[in-house]
């Protein structure tokens, strides 16, 4: 049986560093290359950190809604047992989701998610997809012809990580992309191997017929008229 992970994140902005917090989390399972129904989601309490209202109109995730909502300490083991050992994919999630989700264990001394099991669909599409002109979720999404009404009023940990699951599915049966080294390099051997090519060639001339200068003289003659 082959387990892989597909979450997503939702957070009060982008500096962890800076006391930005994880305010939801989303995940789908996926088994043998199909969707199940065993979904993680959990939103969380930020620990009295404002959510800014850029933040707000991405996600629609207010200060309010998460009073009742447990805090990070709370959801983190569930989230952790929840993955296990199988690999785990983000969107951007090298950049972003991982070293986020990974400070906030850090703060609690936790188990981090080790590196062996990140997996980035950015960088998978990169190597992968040629046709795009933008490698966002989005983007991919719509390249593979995958809805996206779901979040058509605002972004969703959960929501996202679904159409996430339905991309990796689809560049896991993508063939990778040819190297564009190997082409090239094929074609300039060829042009060498040409046996034209590095020969010298006799001089040619081509000289005009005697009714085209005469056209040329008429024409000049009544330019310079």
């Amino acid at each position: 049986m082959t387990r892989v992970i597909c979450f997503d994140i939702e957070t009060t902005g982008f500096e962890y560093t800076r006391g930005d917090r994880c305010i939801e989390i989303g995940a789908v399972e996926i088994i043998d290359g199909k969707i199940t129904d065993n979904t993680f989601h959990q939103y969380i309490n930020p620990d009295g950190k404002i959510i800014p209202p850029e933040s707000y109109m991405v996600h629609k995730i207010s200060n309010a809604f998460l009073e009742d909502k447990p805090k990070f300490a709370a959801v983190a083991k569930p989230f952790l047992d929840f993955i296990g050992t199988s690999p785990v994919v983000a969107h951007n999630g090298i950049d972003f989701d991982f070293p986020f989700i990974n400070y906030e264990l850090s703060q609690l001394n936790m188990p981090q998610i080790p590196r062996s099991q990140q997996q980035d669909t950015l960088v998978i599409a990169r190597n992968r997809l040629f046709g795009p002109k933008s490698y966002t979720l989005d983007a991919l999404a719509k390249w593979y012809g995958i809805s996206l009404t779901a979040r058509a009023d605002a972004h969703g940990a959960l929501i996202d990580a679904e159409i996430l699951a339905k991309v990796y599915l689809e560049l896991d049966n993508t063939e990778p992309a040819p190297d564009i080294s190997e082409i090239i390099e094929k074609y300039h051997t060829a042009m060498l191997a040409h046996p034209k090519i590095g020969t010298e060639f006799p001089h040619r001339s081509f000289p005009a017929h005697d009714d085209e200068l005469e056209n040329h003289r008429a024409f000049m003659e009544k330019i310079k008229k």
